[in-house]
């Protein structure tokens, strides 16, 4: 029988000329809002992961451009843009490696070149924001609704990472096709990775869906080969920072040893994304992969795990070959294989239809 899947969570909010975001580093102990002012306020946020989830990074990158512009107070236009330029760009680099980011904050800046003068800046960046914010919000349903389709009766989902609410404007990306099929009446379990180093799966994943009252069981990175050996895996979904025109997609760092195991035991692997996570002009070759601190893997909860002499590597990403990938949901629809060829014949379709 069908039944609603309540997802209460809000992960940005702006309220009186405020961002407010859920501090994602506390949870699941402790669910609280931190308010930004300004953008250096919001950088260190997407630095150190108070915000994190390539779509709702983006979202927050939107609202950072316009906490910036109620710092520019010029009245000549050209300079407050060069002002805003530089914002964009400090923001930009906050995380190289995931696509939403430069997208949303690109977005809004150019929303600048439309005003008539520095008077009407933060109003038009703000319409803009807002409409970034509606646009993934309705997007992360689409994408349950398309994906809903592809999860049969009691089937056991293995995802990475965090691709829920907390990742995205609400709602989610891989989580919003298990919410979805759920409301759709089926019986889904999860498999949630705990996701090292920050547990992001353990920590995040697990207290959506325990929220939701959706069954979720925690493994170990390394035990997911095992559990697909076993047969007690069906589907893998995972979401995206960033998705190739060819088909390669960059997520979380441990994907692709999951994407190797499911096309070793013929588990499908699905990637769910918005169209704001496609990237159709780098090449592979050129995706800069992010290295995040060492500590990270040295520390665990404020104690030393590894000897003082030994340091560690740290890539918080990697990126899936195509042919490991079964299908992509998005909020347009499913892309299946061969993806470069279907990537390429439905985002030039959409493209088309938008010009019109």
């Amino acid at each position: 029988m069908p039944r609603t899947v309540r997802n209460e969570l809000e992960p940005v909010k702006w309220r009186n000329g405020t961002l407010q975001v859920i501090d994602q580093t506390l949870l699941p102990l402790r669910l609280r809002y931190v308010r930004m002012r300004t953008l250096d306020q919001v950088c260190n946020a997407i630095r150190i992961m108070k915000v994190r989830g390539a779509p709702l990074i983006g979202v927050v990158g939107a609202y950072g451009l316009v906490l910036a512009s109620k710092r520019i107070h010029s009245k000549d236009r050209d300079e407050a843009r060069r002002q805003l330029r530089k914002s964009a760009d400090t923001l930009i680099a906050t995380r190289p490696t995931g696509v939403n980011l430069r997208w949303a904050v690109e977005r809004v800046y150019s929303a600048s070149s439309k005003i008539s003068s520095t008077a009407s800046l933060e109003t038009r960046l703000l319409e803009e924001a807002n409409s970034i914010l509606d646009e993934e919000l309705r997007a992360a349903h689409s994408i349950g609704i398309f994906g809903a389709t592809l999860i049969d009766e009691d089937d056991t989902v293995l995802t990475h990472c965090n691709a829920g609410a907390l990742a995205t404007a609400g709602y989610g990306t891989a989580l919003a096709v298990i919410r979805a099929a759920i409301e759709e009446g089926k019986h889904v379990s999860v498999i949630a990775t705990e996701t090292r180093p920050l547990l992001q799966g353990a920590r995040l994943t697990a207290f959506e869906l325990a929220k939701d009252k959706v069954p979720v069981k925690i493994i170990v990175d390394s035990a997911a080969a095992q559990l697909m050996a076993r047969g007690a895996i069906d589907k893998v979904i995972v979401g995206a920072d960033r998705i190739l025109r060819t088909g390669h997609v960059t997520n979380k760092i441990g994907t692709l040893p999951i994407a190797i195991a499911a096309k070793f035991y013929g588990v499908p692997f699905y990637v769910a994304a918005p169209i704001s996570t496609m990237d159709l002009e780098t090449d592979p070759s050129q995706v800069i992969i992010e290295e995040r601190d060492q500590r990270e893997i040295l520390y665990f909860a404020g104690k030393r795990i590894g000897p003082r002499s030994v340091e560690a590597l740290n890539p918080a990403f990697d990126i899936t070959p195509a042919e490991l990938v079964t299908g992509i949901i998005t909020d347009k629809g499913v892309v299946g294989q061969p993806l470069e060829d279907n990537l390429r014949a439905k985002f030039a379709v959409e493209a088309t239809n938008s010009a019109r």
